[in-house]
Parts: C-alpha cells; structure tokens; sequence
C-alpha cells in the first residue's frame, strides 16, 4: 500500500496520511487508490506554507506566472486519455465526456496563462489639479478551493488556474470522493516548476479539512462548489472573519419547451440536460416546462429517447450514461422516486440496474404530471431524473420556471424570437440557453447563478478577476 499511496503536497514535499481508498462507481471491486488524509496539523502546514509563499509568487513576473499555467494546460491536453480513464474510473463519468473535461481544465489553464499577461488598471482624471488617480489590482493573498466530485478535473481547474494566475497562493481540497484527478493535478504543477507552496493539497474529508479551511486566520478568502445547505454554512463560518467568498450551489433548473418548438431538437436538448452525465451537473435540468400542446408528443418522444439510452460501465465505449458516483447519492436518488410516487406523479423509470460488474447503476427518470408545488420539483435531485410540469402558455411557463430559489441555468426551447427574447430578458438565472441544452458551457465566459444558487463574484472567463484580486486606487500629489 506504501508505493500506491497518493499523498498530499504541501510547502513542496508530498506528505504521507491515513490510506483511504477510493473505488470505482461502475465496478466495487476496483479500487482507484489509496490516498492520504490530512491530519488538523498537515492542513496548518500548508496553510502557513502558502502564506510564506505569498510574498514571493505576488511579486512574481507575470510572465512566470504565465509559462507555469500554459505548461500545466499542455500536459493536462497531452495527457487527456490517461487522466480521462481515471477520472472515468473514479466519478463514473462516461469516458468520451471524461476525455473531453480533462481537454477542458487545459484550456481552461492555457486561458488563464494568457489573462495573468493581462491584468489591466485605470488612470483616472483627478476633479483636483496635480492629482494623479491610479487604480490598480492586487492578489488576495491564501485562497482555499473547497470541490465537488461531479467535475473533478474542470472545476479545480478552473479554480486554482485564475488563482495562481492573479497572484495568489492556494490550498485545494477536492472532494474526499474524488481525489485522485487533484492529485494528478498537483503533480502536474510540481513538476511544472511551481514554487514550494504556491500550490498546496490537502484530501481528506470536508467536514473537518473544509472546516479548518473555512476557519482559519490565515485564510483570505474561499471558494467552494457544493451543496447549498454547505454553501450556507460556510457564509455564517466565513462571515464574521469577513473573508471574502465566492460560492457556487445548487440548481433547479428548468427548461421550457413551447408549442411552435422543434420536437426534434427540444427532445435532444432535454435528453442531454436532464440525464447525461447521470444528472449529476448543477446546471442540469430537472424541470421541464412544457406547453400543453406540445406536451403528449414530447413526452412520448423523449420516454421513447430515454429507454434507448444504454447505462453501463464508465469505460464501455457503447456506454451513453454511467453510474451514479456513490451509494450515497443512488440513495437519495432511489428516495426521490418514491417519494415522486407518493406526490402522485406517473414514474417512467428511475430503477436500479444490475450490470455485469457491480455498480451503482440507475435508470433515467421521468416524473409525468408533476406540479411546481412538490418536492421533487423544488428540492435539487442530484441524479438522471426529471420533472414535466405543463404549462398553458409562455407566461405560465415562465412564472413556473421563475418560481424556485435557486437560479442558475434556464432554457427555452421555441422558434418565436419574441419569446426567446422576452424569456432571455425575464428568467431569473444567471445563464440562459436558447434551443440548447441547459448543461454545457463554455470555458472563456463568465459561470454564475443568482438566488440561492450563487454567492459572490462570477467563475470563469476575464470575470474571475473580481474574485481573486482586490481593488486598490492610489492618489499621487505631483505638484
């Protein structure tokens, strides 16, 4: 077990932990690794060795700070077959989309080599004489990245990429189900040249290392991607210290289909939103808004869609959705389609499946005649499973798309453009999707919701820079 243990990195050094295995979803008798768990005391370590390493990565060239980023993006592409089996085998991923989220987090890098080449400020005209006004952006200091295991590679990525590229000093904490892509990660970075605790990680469980995270003085800020009910318990954490925050949660996210929509094409969007990637993006939909006139035709459409789908293991190339990523969460999945039964609904799917290996295996589920009033169509299910609400007309179906807490994707499906103009101007989300899917965005533009979704500034794209740099304007008398 010794020469497998994947440790954690600190100040420089990889550092031995507890062995905690790590299995794969489509296959239990698989173990990805064993990794080593942080103790209280090694998560102190890093975070002081971040703090060390700050002075000297803030004042670094941002060329420096460029070619490190642009060689980890280049190694992440190079090596995307490799790193997409394992991240396939550790979250359940289908391989096709594993291979193209390990592509992702090297552009993702290679962009943000680009934008630490490009952090611009203001000269701005006194309203007094011999004033100068300069207004200039600085590095926060030690970030704590705190990720989910749905997107173990990207959303690090994306992440710790604007981080390092802006100036500051990190300690990542991925998700204690998936660990093994970080740790890939962290080795990429090391090998890349990053300086002894620019880049720290530390795995282990979130309830204590996200904590410590979340808790310690030398901290300066925290991202985090998870759970809203976690999202919220980290603000009432972090609040007092006044630590800046930047938290992405969860999504109901609905997706409306009109009556002068393409079946074709909204059926498409729909299958793709709802159930690839087993459901399990914060950006997919679980609530399908459709016009009455169109909705017995879309739903046999897509049910028909759904049964055509094959589950299977991660690495099957004939394989179109994977397992669910833990027991854990085909639980809950398995609780939402009994509890969709008991609110009255019409249950098209939604089984375990048993396959040749044993896995965490789910059938697609469809909830047919639901209502915005019950619980599957409210509370975020983080699995293939989708809710069809009717709806009488465009105003209906925008109120019921509008009416949830949260507010992170919404889309439309319809060929009026005055209603994917007035849908675009009025859905209270922080990205719309027109005849699109409502999961899949690009790398280069900004990621964010509003309401319960989001808090803070946005992820992604030149936007970041508001997250990971402060503002500082200085006044110069010249005389």
């Amino acid at each position: 077990m010794a020469e497998t243990l994947r440790r954690n990195l600190i100040g420089g050094a990889w550092v031995e932990g507890a062995p905690t295995p790590n299995f794969n979803p489509s296959d239990d008798k698989d173990i990805v690794g064993y990794f080593a768990s942080a103790s209280e005391a090694q998560v102190n370590d890093a975070i002081l060795a971040a703090r060390a390493a700050f002075p000297g990565w803030r004042n670094s060239s941002p060329q420096t700070r460029a070619d490190l980023l642009d060689l980890v993006g280049t190694a992440l592409i190079a090596r995307k077959d490799e790193i997409g089996e394992l991240l396939a085998r550790e979250e359940g991923k289908i391989l096709a989309e594993a291979v193209a989220e390990t592509v992702r987090a090297g552009q993702i890098f290679k962009f943000f080599a680009q934008e630490a080449l490009r952090i611009a400020g203001d000269l701005i005209a006194s309203t007094r004489p011999g004033v100068d006004v300069e207004v200039t952006r600085e590095p926060l200091g030690v970030v704590g990245l705190i990720t989910p295991w749905n997107f173990p590679i990207a959303i690090p990525a994306w992440k710790v990429a604007p981080a390092l590229a802006f100036g500051n000093c990190v300690v990542l904490k991925p998700a204690e189900l998936t660990p093994a892509c970080s740790h890939v990660l962290a080795g990429l970075l090391d090998d890349a040249g990053c300086p002894p605790g620019v880049f720290n990680l530390v795995m282990g469980r979130g309830s204590v290392i996200g904590k410590q995270l979340v808790d310690h003085p030398e901290i300066d800020a925290i991202s985090f991607t998870g759970s809203a009910p976690v999202g919220q318990q980290i603000a009432a954490s972090a609040g007092p210290a006044m630590k800046k925050l930047q938290l992405e949660m969860g999504g109901k996210n609905p997706i409306v289909i009109l009556d002068d929509a393409d079946l074709e094409l909204s059926v498409a969007a729909c299958l793709n939103s709802a159930f690839f990637s087993t459901g399990q993006r914060c950006t997919a939909a679980s609530r399908l808004v459709v016009q009455s006139g169109i909705h017995d035709a879309f739903v046999d459409r897509l049910t028909t869609a759904m049964a055509a789908l094959k589950v299977g293991h991660a690495l099957d190339s004939s394989s179109e959705i994977g397992p669910v990523a833990s027991e854990k969460q085909l639980i809950e999945n398995l609780a939402y389609i009994d509890l969709a039964k008991v609110e009255g609904t019409q249950v098209i799917g939604g089984d375990r499946l048993e396959r040749e290996r044993n896995g965490l295996y789910q059938a697609p589920a469809l909830f047919v005649g639901a209502s915005n009033r019950m619980r599957i169509a409210r509370e975020e299910i983080f699995g293939p499973a989708a809710a069809v609400i009717k709806a009488d007309d465009f105003d209906h179906a925008l109120a019921i798309a509008n009416d949830t807490e949260f507010g992170l994707s919404a889309g439309i499906c319809t060929t009026s453009l005055k209603h994917a103009r007035a849908f675009r101007q009025n859905a209270m989300s922080g990205m719309v999707m027109v005849n699109l899917p409502t999961a899949g965005v690009d790398y280069h533009v900004p990621f964010g919701g509003r309401k319960k979704s989001s808090y803070g500034s946005r992820e992604q794209g030149r936007y970041a820079i508001d997250f990971y740099t402060a503002v500082k304007t200085s006044y110069v008398f010249a005389g």
